[in-house]
């Protein structure tokens, strides 16, 4: 495909791609508000554990992932678009990204540390809906608490 198919310049792209952050996202800091405010306590971008978690309960030995739907490609989610311009960078991009989220879940696994992965589109629903916000941080909470479970994506 051509590169006239993009509606924006390559400099205009260049500089979108920029203003995108990996800590502190509007996403992640909407999740530590809500938690915190629920009394549960934790480490931010933990250095300690594989894959610095985006927040870690040392007491619980659980890491938590805020992954964003276009970066980390959640199925089926109308969020995780592959541009129609340089496919072949981006796919090779998101390639890349799945498998270092593939080998940080097994590592983490056998060491024994419980993973919760909450996708940003989940997180967006929480925003706009009160009730769905409580029912995601009940179960939140709950896999958080609760050591029955070593793995949950929401």
């Amino acid at each position: 495909m051509s590169e006239s198919l993009d509606k924006i310049t390559k400099t205009q792209r260049s500089a979108n791609m920029s203003k995108i952050r990996s800590n502190n996202t509007t996403p992640e800091l909407f999740i530590r508000k809500a938690l915190y405010i629920r009394n549960l306590r934790y480490r931010i971008n933990y250095k300690d554990v594989s894959g610095t978690p985006d927040l870690y309960f040392t007491k619980n030995s659980t890491a938590v992932f805020v992954n964003g739907c276009y970066w980390h490609r959640h199925e089926n989610c109308k969020d995780a678009t592959t541009p129609k311009t340089n496919t072949e960078f981006w796919n090779k991009k998101f390639s890349e990204n799945t498998c270092r989220d593939a080998r940080i879940k097994a590592e983490l696994m056998s060491s024994g540390i419980r993973i919760l992965i909450i996708w940003e589109c989940t997180i967006k629903k929480m925003m706009k809906n009160q009730n769905y916000r409580e029912e995601m941080l009940d179960l939140i909470i709950q896999f958080i608490k609760d050591s029955e479970f070593n793995y949950l994506e929401i």
